[in-house]
Order: C-alpha cells, then sequence, then structure tokens
C-alpha cells in the first residue's frame, strides 16, 4: 500500500542501494491531479477514483439522521492514499498517549522514544515554531505551515483568550489551550506522504512502484510470509519476496488482507473456509475519533464562503502567489484542546478537541456525508445566515470499541466494519461537553458582535427534550454524530505475549515470519489527536528497526 505509511517505508527502505523495494498500490498516480493538489478541495477528492467509499454496518447507537444509519468512510486509494484527502491537520497526540503504549507492552514507543521519529519527518517553515528545536526541526520530507487567510481565524484566537484558554503549540509541551492549526500545506499546495517521500525518489534504481495492483492475498510457506498476489489489469500476478513483506494497508486494508491469508480469529476464518496460519485477534479493537458540528451563523462574512471559494480572485492568489482560502489546511486554522474529565483534568491530558470548521456547511455540503433527506431538511434554516461556521466537538479517547470482518473470500468484497459509535455512554457525555464549549465561544464578546447566533432551528427529532439542555443535545448527538476518519486499531500492537496483540514492538505479525504491518491498524489506542503524523512516524520508526538502524 503506497498510503499515508507505505510511501515513508518506500522512500526510507530504499535508501539502501543494495535492496531492492516493490510499492504494490491498488489505485493509481496522485501525480498531475489538481484538486488532490488543492489544499482548500480535499472534499472534492471523496467520491472519486481515489477514494475507496467504504460504508460502515447500520449503527445501533447512532447515526439515526443518516441513511439507513451507515457511515460514509472515504479511505484515500492511490499513491500518496488517504494523506491525499484528510484535512492537513499536523497533531502528534499527547505524550501520555505513546507512554501508555509502552506501558502496555509496546516496548520502545513512549514518547520520549518516538519524537526523533516525528521531528525526523518534518520540515517547520513557520520562524517562530521552528525556533523550539526541542519539538519542531527543519529539512525533513513533510513541510508544516501555518495557515492564516481569514479574518475569522483571529476572532476565534481572541474568543479563546476571553474565555482564559492559552495560546499553546499543542505539538510541543503543553497540550491544552487554543492554537493556530498547523498544517501540512506549503505555499498553496497539499503535502501528502506521496509528495514529500515518494515523488523525489522514483527515479531510483532499486524502488519498483507498480500502481493499480489490488493485492489480494498474503502467500505462505509453512509460516513463513515468502510473496504476494495481486491482480493487474484483470490478471492475476505472484511476486516473492526475498526478504519481508510490509502490509501498510491502512486500518480497513490491513486487517481485510491478513484475514483473507489465513491470519485472523479462527473461528471466523473457518466460517469462510480460509485456512488458518495464525490464530490472531485480527480486525479486533477498531477505534474512531467522533464530532458533532454545532453551526453558529453570523451577519458578517469572515469566513471561506462559497463565493469567496469560487471567486476568480482567490483562484489567482493560490495559483500566482499560493495564498488565500484554497491555500487553507481545509478551512480549519484554529483549535482547542481542553481537559473536561476528572482523569483529563488531573493528568492535564486533553480529552476534548475543538476544531472550528471555517466555512459554512449549508445543506448542499451536508449531502456529501449520508444525511437523511428529513435530516437536511432540518438544516434548511442554515441558508438565511449571511455567513457560518462550525464549532466540531470531538472526543480524543473514545471508550466504545467496534471491529472489521470479512463479507465473504472474495477480496473485492468489502468488509463487514462496525465501528460500534456511542455505545458508551461516556462518549455521548464529553461530546456533549464540548458542544456546552461552542455554546461559550458563541457567547463571546468577539462573537456577539458579528451577531453570532445558533445556525440551527430546534430539531423535530428531539422535540421531546427542552431545547438546548443536554438531554436535548444528547439527542442531537446519537442523531448527527459525525466520524473525523480516523480509524485505527484493528492489527493491535502489543507484548507478543498478549492475546489482545496482532503484532509485537517491532511490528512483526505474531506467530508467522516475514511479514509486518506498519499504519493506524497497529496503534493499541487511538492517539489524542489527528491521526497522520503520527502513522508518518509509525513509517520512519518502522523503517528504522528494519534497517537496524
Amino acid at each position: 500500500g503506497a498510503g499515508s505509511t507505505g510511501c515513508v517505508l518506500a522512500s526510507r527502505l530504499s535508501e539502501d542501494k543494495d535492496v531492492s523495494v516493490l510499492l504494490l498500490e491498488a489505485g493509481g498516480d496522485d501525480r498531475g491531479n489538481d484538486i488532490i493538489k488543492t489544499p482548500g478541495k480535499s472534499h472534492l477528492v471523496m467520491h472519486t477514483e481515489f477514494d475507496w467509499e467504504y460504508y460502515t454496518v447500520p449503527q445501533k447507537h447512532g447515526l439515526k439522521g443518516y441513511n439507513e444509519r451507515k457511515a460514509y468512510w472515504p479511505r484515500g486509494r492511490g499513491l500518496g492514499g488517504t494523506s491525499n484527502l484528510y484535512s492537513m491537520v499536523v497533531i502528534r497526540g499527547h505524550r501520555l498517549d505513546y507512554d501508555r503504549w509502552a506501558a502496555g507492552g509496546a516496548e520502545g514507543w513512549s514518547y520520549d522514544e518516538v519524537l526523533p521519529f516525528f521531528l525526523k519527518s518534518e520540515d517547520m517553515t513557520d520562524p517562530e515554531l521552528a525556533k523550539d528545536t526541542k519539538y519542531h526541526s527543519t529539512g525533513g520530507p513533510m513541510k508544516v505551515s501555518v495557515p492564516h487567510t481569514m479574518p475569522l481565524t483571529d476572532i476565534l484566537i481572541n474568543a479563546g483568550l476571553e474565555l482564559g484558554f492559552q495560546v499553546t503549540d499543542p505539538n510541543a509541551e503543553k497540550m491544552k489551550g487554543i492554537s493556530h492549526t498547523q498544517s501540512n500545506s506549503y505555499k498553496g499546495v497539499r503535502w501528502s506522504s506521496s509528495r514529500g517521500y515518494l515523488h523525489p525518489v522514483l527515479s531510483r534504481e532499486n524502488l519498483h512502484v507498480k500502481i493499480n495492483s489490488h493485492v489480494t492475498r498474503i502467500l505462505f510457506e509453512g509460516k513463513r510470509a515468502v510473496g504476494v498476489e495481486f491482480i493487474y489489469n484483470g490478471r492475476k500476478e505472484r511476486v516473492r519476496a526475498n526478504k519481508e513483506i510490509i502490509l501498510s494497508g491502512g486500518a480497513v486494508g490491513s486487517p481485510q488482507i491478513l484475514m483473507l491469508s489465513g491470519i485472523g480469529p479462527r473461528k471466523h476464518l473457518e466460517e469462510l473456509g480460509i485456512p488458518v496460519v495464525a490464530d490472531l485477534p485480527v480486525g479486533q479493537n477498531l477505534q474512531d475519533h467522533l464530532f458533532f458540528e454545532y453551526s453558529i451563523g453570523l451577519d458578517e462574512v469572515v469566513s471561506a464562503t462559497k463565493e469567496i471559494q469560487e471567486s476568480l480572485w482567490t483562484w489567482l492568489k493560490l495559483k500566482l502567489f499560493g495564498t488565500g482560502v484554497l491555500s487553507s489546511s481545509h478551512y480549519v486554522e484554529v483549535q482547542v484542546f481542553d481537559n473536561t474529565g476528572e482523569e483529563s483534568k488531573k493528568l492535564d491530558y486533553p480529552d476534548l478537541q475543538i476544531m472550528f470548521h471555517q466555512t459554512p456547511w449549508r445543506v448542499e455540503a451536508l449531502k456529501n456525508f449520508g444525511y437523511s433527506e428529513e435530516t437536511l431538511k432540518e438544516s434548511s434554516l442554515r441558508e438565511t445566515h449571511k455567513d457560518m461556521f462550525n464549532c466540531e466537538s470531538s472526543l480524543l479517547r473514545p471508550a466504545s470499541v467496534g471491529y472489521i470482518k470479512l463479507k465473504s473470500k472474495d477480496p473485492f468484497d468489502y468488509p463487514i466494519i462496525d465501528p460500534n459509535y456511542l455505545h458508551k455512554q461516556e462518549d455521548v457525555d464529553l461530546i456533549v461537553r464540548g458542544i456546552n464549549l461552542c455554546k461559550k465561544f458563541m457567547g463571546t464578546s468577539y462573537l456577539k458582535k458579528l451577531g453570532g447566533k445558533p445556525a440551527d432551528r430546534p430539531n423535530r427529532f428531539c422535540a421531546s427534550h427542552k431545547y438546548d439542555t443536554d438531554e436535548y443535545w444528547e439527542c442531537m448527538v446519537r442523531q448527527k454524530i459525525h466520524t473525523i476518519y480516523h480509524p485505527s486499531g484493528t492489527c493491535k500492537m502489543g507484548n507478543a505475549s498478549d492475546p489482545t496483540a496482532v503484532v509485537d514492538p517491532q511490528l512483526r505479525v505474531i506467530g508467522v515470519q516475514g511479514l509486518r504491518v506498519a499504519d493506524t491498524s497497529i496503534m493499541p489506542d487511538i492517539v489524542s489527536g489527528n491521526t497522520h503524523t503520527p502513522v508518518v512516524m509509525i513509517g520512519e520508526k518502522a523503517a528504522y528497526m528494519i534497517r537496524g538502524r
């Protein structure tokens, strides 16, 4: 897989001239695609040939306002993978995320041990942040900038200060606070993993990249992985590995390929008639981040409205100078991390992330997410506001855990995805606490002077609850919760003796030889923040371990 982690591995491993690297990718070439390249257009990559376009099974505890109660899961397909369509937000997670990984059996993955690999990947272009050389670096493959393209950005920062938040760098010493978003973009260009790691090295003689090659299974001789079977141009092909195979198919693709290859829960594989190579809990431990969009209407235009995005001047600024709203990190230029629960406050370990999506999500935009027609009608009041933005309340460490299973032995059948959203009440409670924080932002003097008010009318589906109470918002969370597209944990890393682990701390699949997994699926627990930067780190650390240095 040539996704967020696979590009890192292919680039780093092929630095050794005496090694031959083959990178297989089911999708196509991302080069020359202006939509992928443009930071402000990432939503237009969804539902295209660069998107696997998965859907979950109907959710029992949420998504009541969605078609068939199913969540749409865009996953990147093509060179760059999901780094071609994510929002480019650079967040590493909290120190305790990694220290807990290490304490739980992932030896070598504490924060102090992974920080050098974050630094190795980074090219910080903001001169002020670059001064903090303990937590930032320059010269790495991944450009990081700090977009500032809208008047609303400063307004939100000032509103946060009024509420008592400090301006912090969440990727440095202290995560809690309000911050300007750090972004994998530079001079109006999305800095995907393929752009940072793969494109510059495609001419290497020892690196072979084969696109449109859909891997169907890993081949074994006994317990040793010896090759890969894939479909190319409708023809089945096989390739043999001289050393080892590294699977970087993501939290959906990696468990699917493992199970198709005979590595997974014995009972599940036997039910499908797949010979068992290793009985491991593949596909379990599925975790994801969720948010609720609390929309705030305004009487003045201060965000990236549709008219501004589509204006000729906006396009000229992007093409000529690499500036303007289309150069923004998908319009998320400010975010907040806060401690709301008892453990969070005690440990100074934020459990809530607020992302301010600084563009109006009107009814047309909402159709992309799979909302039902009835839900869309309830959002029609949004059309009356001169401007609007979303305050997105997101839980960082979900208590609800799901799974991925095979639907059949057919490698082209999409797997069964059940994230089990909102199974645990504490997830709902935390998101409601975030909604209350959004209301506090709306009540600041900075947003009051712009006429800040709720953009949506009271929802008839929650009319049995008094409007604007916690009970009302709990009902709304179960109605309209939204994934942030961060599936993780389905090939859990841990000690080789851990019955819940799939890979060991060297990322080797337990019980077999010659096979590793490196992507979001190996996370024992999802990190406290956006997942792209951590999976790039995983690629850097994996390459270091494989190369033995």
